[in-house]
């Protein structure tokens, strides 16, 4: 049975746009995958482990290979459950919007919670980082109301999609799909190229 999971970086409700495409997303899906079980993990609802002074310890020495304090283990063991809750699913749905050229810090503060070695990662001198969820894939719902890759600078860069794709790619989900709507603000054709937005989406869905 397929497991897919959409993780939503949008707290902006019926509002949100990347909720909105997400949504068209899974109804497609849902029709071609009959069986499969998905599940949402709303990241402005759901609590992170914390990670400050001793979760960077706890990471660094489970890196190098040091024996951890009880209250570096007891971290770790928090950041474990958070990433085998993540790694439990087949299938992927992210949706991402800009903030700030970026994304909110909740996704932010989830990719540096699970990206841990011998989790999402392992590393050795003569091969550097290899990704160790090769067995995923991923849809990915990037929106943005201004940015857009053919207009100037001015309108902002892009460390959103250009960021999360790699960091995908780091953790060895290679197959991947994305859904695009940008620039809506400044859009005089908003309402067409959303529809054609959520027409795409489904579609993917259904093919996913």
């Amino acid at each position: 049975m397929t497991r897919l999971l959409h993780l939503s970086a949008s707290p902006r409700g019926e509002q949100s746009e990347s909720l909105a495409l997400g949504k068209s997303f899974l109804t497609g899906y849902r029709q071609t995958h009959l069986d499969a079980v998905i599940d949402e993990w709303d990241l402005w609802d759901t609590p992170l482990p914390y990670l400050g002074a001793t979760a960077a310890r706890a990471k660094m020495n489970a890196l190098a290979g040091f024996e951890l304090s009880d209250e570096e283990q007891a971290t770790r063991l928090d950041v474990r459950a958070t990433f085998d809750r993540f790694n439990s699913y087949d299938h992927y749905l992210f949706t991402v919007p800009m903030w700030n050229h970026g994304f909110p810090y909740v996704l932010k503060h989830f990719i540096d919670v699970v990206s841990q070695n011998d989790m999402l990662f392992s590393i050795t001198p003569e091969d550097g980082y290899r990704g160790l969820l090769t067995d995923k894939k991923a849809a990915v719902v990037y929106t943005a109301a201004v940015y857009h890759p053919d207009s100037p600078d001015k309108f902002g860069v892009d460390h959103q999609a250009a960021y999360f794709d790699y960091w995908l790619n780091f953790a060895g989900i290679t197959d991947t799909a994305r859904i695009t709507f940008l620039a809506n603000l400044f859009d005089p054709n908003a309402a067409e190229t959303r529809t054609r937005a959520h027409e795409s989406a489904t579609a993917l869905g259904k093919g996913f």
